[in-house]
């Protein structure tokens, strides 16, 4: 007698597309991040060219976050979601265009970047609640770890993939496939269902909003504590990945191919590390997650040497496991301890701190690099990680925060005691 495969209790409608649409944009973007370094440098810029447009897509995360989230708060999420989805779309196919139509100049380049980052300014903070509010109970903590296994997984693939369509067909196309991804994920969103989520009261404007999420944000020193941690980490690893890593992948380790299966085992280690946090359940989430981030400084330190291919995949590997286990680790802190209606506005904040530094080191590398040198850039990289993951540690309640059996209600505030284990399951 034939069985029925049935979806565990805590994979619903919503977790379900959410969770496809997330492979979908993965398998593209990754992609599309080795083609974009690609482009600038088959039309002869250098480091600090690819530094710019990097730092062009991510500044407008800067500008425009908080505002994402507090829309994302106001507004159905999912509608937000595909605009933002329909706006990278539109920016991606645009520069498709320009790089198979001939030589894209710089500053087209950088517009369309940062276009890009205007939509995931929107999107970022409406797919974290979104996702957030999809799941409930004891299973939440998995339900987070088998999310960021498909998404690392399928990123895995699109770097894989995207290195190897660079390498044989030119980045260009690459570009092209991310855009239909865009599309067709954002059709994937159109169906998500935010009946569950209670209407928000009436009252208060944009900056009341942003004022009330910056409350729930200040009011919890373990949460901006790793968001002040990763405002450095994610910058120098942003400058080290996006601007130093296709320049020492072209002159030492054979190109954009070895480039693209390097950050693929960074992926599959995220896919191991997400694995991991289906079984494992650390009692005190962030001090688990803090100590598995300083292995995130081992691919600056490995480029800056730098060690043969196959080390560079080991320590990817390494890194990608590792920081996956505070990233499951933070997701499952979130949920626990931030209220449903305020989960976009926190992530904003989140985000924005994350992110604030990025523009400012992707747009330096080029010139570090040239006032210190390539290596002496990349060991600074790798040391600030360190000290920055260090320093975090000093603070109590990262150390101290534990997992708990229910999540902070709609509406309300601060810390709850965490002494009761809750079976579990980005970055800052």
């Amino acid at each position: 007698m034939p069985t029925t495969t049935r979806r565990p209790a805590w994979a619903g409608r919503n977790y379900s597309l959410l969770t496809a649409a997330a492979v979908v944009t993965n398998l593209g973007s990754h992609g599309a991040l080795v083609a974009a370094a690609f482009a600038v440098l088959e039309t002869g810029g250098d480091g600090g060219d690819v530094g710019l447009v990097a730092a062009a897509r991510t500044l407008p995360l800067v500008l425009f976050l908080l505002i994402g989230g507090a829309v994302a708060d106001r507004l159905p999420r999912h509608h937000v979601m595909v605009a933002a989805n329909a706006l990278n779309c539109l920016s991606q196919a645009a520069f498709a265009a320009l790089v198979l139509a001939g030589e894209p100049l710089l500053w087209q380049m950088m517009l369309l970047a940062a276009l890009g980052g205007t939509g995931q300014a929107f999107f970022g903070p409406a797919a974290e609640g979104m996702l957030m509010s999809s799941v409930d109970g004891e299973q939440a903590g998995r339900a987070f770890a088998v999310f960021r296994m498909a998404m690392q997984g399928a990123a895995l693939g699109g770097a894989a993939l995207g290195g190897a369509m660079v390498a044989a067909i030119g980045p260009g196309w690459v570009l092209a496939a991310d855009a239909a991804a865009f599309a067709l994920a954002g059709a994937l969103r159109a169906f998500l269902d935010v009946g569950h989520i209670a209407p928000r009261a009436p009252g208060g404007g944009m900056l009341a909003d942003l004022r009330e999420g910056w409350r729930e944000f200040a009011g919890r020193p373990w949460l901006w504590a790793i968001v002040l941690q990763f405002s450095i980490a994610n910058a120098v690893v942003a400058a080290a990945e996006a601007v130093y890593g296709p320049l020492v992948a072209r002159d030492h380790l054979g190109g954009a191919g070895p480039w693209g299966l390097a950050l693929a085992a960074f992926g599959a280690g995220t896919v191991a590390g997400a694995l991991l946090m289906t079984r494992w359940k650390p009692r005190r989430l962030l001090l688990a997650g803090t100590l598995c981030v300083f292995p995130l400084a081992l691919p600056a330190a490995a480029l800056a040497v730098p060690v043969p291919i196959g080390v560079l995949f080991v320590v990817m590997f390494v890194a990608g496991a590792t920081v996956e286990v505070f990233g499951v680790s933070w997701m499952t802190a979130l949920h626990q301890e931030i209220p449903e209606d305020k989960l976009s506005r926190v992530s904003a904040y989140d985000w924005f701190g994350s992110v604030a530094l990025s523009p400012l080191a992707t747009a330096g590398a080029g010139p570090a690099e040239e006032a210190f040198g390539r290596t002496t850039a990349l060991w600074g990289c790798a040391g600030l990680v360190v000290l920055v993951t260090a320093g975090a540690l000093c603070v109590p309640d990262v150390r101290n925060l534990r997992r708990r059996t229910t999540s902070v209600a709609q509406g309300g505030v601060g810390h709850a005691s965490a002494d009761t284990e809750r079976p579990v399951g980005g970055l800052g």
